[in-house]
């Protein structure tokens, strides 16, 4: 049965993209802590932080509030989703 280009699953995807900023987001925190400050730190750490929320959600019996939910990108942080990917490739 051909499932189509990709051989794995969703879920393989969505954990290799998150492993991804995982890592790139500790790339990020450690390069604005150990550089010194300049145009190459501050290119690398610089980052777009989009948000959502915070959302209510009224359920009648219950209502809760999420978020705010913000993503924090920036070069490094992409740069750990290719590193992540490229090892994932490498061993799939």
């Amino acid at each position: 049965m051909a499932r189509g280009p990709s051989k794995h699953r969703p879920l393989f995807h969505v954990l290799v993209l998150a492993a991804g900023f995982v890592s790139g987001g500790l790339l990020t925190q450690v390069a604005r802590h150990f550089l010194p400050a300049g145009a190459v730190k501050e290119f690398l750490t610089t980052g777009v932080t989009p948000s959502v929320g915070p959302l209510t959600i009224d359920l009648i019996i219950l209502k809760f509030g999420v978020g705010p939910v913000a993503l924090d990108v920036s070069l490094l942080s992409l740069l750990g989703v290719l590193i992540a990917y490229l090892i994932a490739r490498s061993l799939f």
